[in-house]
C-alpha cells in the first residue's frame, strides 16, 4: 500500500468512535459543571446521577473497542 492511499475506517469502527466522542463530550460537560463552586445538595445530586449514567455509556462503548482498533491496524 502506498503511504498517501487514503482509506475508510471499518464502518463500525467510525460509529463507534463518534458514539465515544459524544458520550465523552457528555462526561467532560458534566465534570465541570461539577467544579462549580458552592454547588447545594439540590444541584449535585442530578449531576452525579447523570454521571454516573455516563460512565456505563462510556464503559459499553469501549468494550471491544480494542478488538476494532487492532483490526483495523492489522489491516493498514
Amino acid at each position: 500500500m502506498k503511504t498517501d492511499e487514503k482509506i475508510a475506517l471499518n464502518e463500525t469502527l467510525s460509529v463507534l468512535l463518534k458514539e465515544l466522542a459524544d458520550e465523552c463530550q457528555e462526561t467532560l460537560k458534566l465534570i465541570t459543571q461539577l467544579q462549580v463552586k458552592d454547588l447545594s445538595a439540590e444541584q449535585i445530586a442530578p449531576i452525579l446521577s447523570e454521571l454516573a449514567v455516563s460512565a456505563v455509556h462510556l464503559h459499553t462503548h469501549t468494550a471491544g473497542l480494542q478488538d476494532l482498533i487492532n483490526d483495523e491496524i492489522e489491516k493498514l
